[in-house]
C-alpha cells in the first residue's frame, strides 16, 4: 500500500510524492472537496495541478466524481486506468459523499489495499483516508450541500490508516487555530492521531 497524505498540496518534500510513482505515471485529479465553494476557480487550480505533475513527467487529468453519481458501476473501469488519485483539499465531508454517492470509495480502497492505486491527497483528501471524520465537523461544515449531493453525514473514513488526522498544524493557514480544537477533540476521546504542518506528509511505502 501506498500513501502520500499531506497538509498543504505537495508539500516541501515533493520527492517523496515521486518515490511512490512509476514514470510516466497516469493520475487522476480529485477535487470534490471544493463542490462546496462553486466551480468559478476550479479550471485554475486544476490547470496548476496538472502543470506540476507535468514538470514532474506524470499525465494528470480531472475525475469529478459527480460524473459517476448513481453510476457507480461505471467509475470501477475509469480508475483502474490511473496510478495514482491526488485527491485535493477543502471539506472533507462533501468529499466523502462524493466517494459514496459514485462508489470511488469501495473501489479506491480495494485498489489502493491491493497495490494497483496509488492514494496521494492532501488536507480533506488525507482526512478522509482515516477511520472516521468525528472532530473534523470542528472546522469543516457537515451540512455543506453542494446542489446533487446527499444531505447525509458520512463519518466513517476509508480506514487506510488506523489513526486520525489533524492537517494544517501550527501552521500559517486560515484554519490553524481551529485545528487545535481538533486535536483536542482527538485526546478527549481518546483517538489515535497524527499532526501534520504544512508542509509535511505522511508517506506509507509497503509492498
Amino acid at each position: 500500500m501506498k500513501l502520500y497524505l499531506s497538509s498543504y498540496f505537495f508539500g516541501n518534500n515533493v520527492q517523496d510524492l515521486v518515490s511512490l510513482m512509476e514514470p510516466k505515471s497516469r493520475v487522476a485529479i480529485i477535487m470534490n472537496a471544493g463542490d462546496t465553494y462553486g466551480d468559478e476557480k476550479r479550471p485554475i487550480y486544476l490547470a496548476k495541478e496538472v502543470e506540476k505533475f507535468k514538470s514532474l513527467g506524470h499525465e494528470a487529468e480531472e475525475l469529478d466524481l459527480r460524473d459517476y453519481f448513481g453510476r457507480q458501476h461505471d467509475i470501477v473501469a475509469k480508475l483502474k486506468q490511473y496510478n495514482m488519485v491526488w485527491i485535493m483539499g477543502g471539506n472533507s465531508f462533501v468529499l466523502r459523499r462524493a466517494m459514496l454517492q459514485s462508489g470511488a470509495d469501495k473501489i479506491i480502497t480495494k485498489l489502493v489495499k491491493a497495490n494497483e492505486l496509488i492514494y496521494a491527497g492532501f488536507s480533506a483528501g488525507s482526512v478522509v483516508a482515516t477511520p472516521s471524520l468525528h472532530g473534523i465537523e470542528l472546522v469543516d461544515d457537515p451540512n455543506s450541500i453542494p446542489e446533487g449531493y446527499s444531505s447525509e453525514i458520512i463519518w466513517d473514513g476509508l480506514g487506510l490508516v488506523d489513526y486520525s488526522i489533524a492537517p494544517h498544524y501550527k501552521s500559517d493557514h486560515p484554519e490553524s487555530e481551529a485545528v487545535d480544537a481538533v486535536v483536542a477533540y482527538f485526546e478527549s476521546h481518546h483517538m489515535p492521531y497524527r499532526t501534520i504542518a504544512d508542509g509535511e506528509a505522511i508517506v506509507v511505502n509497503e509492498s
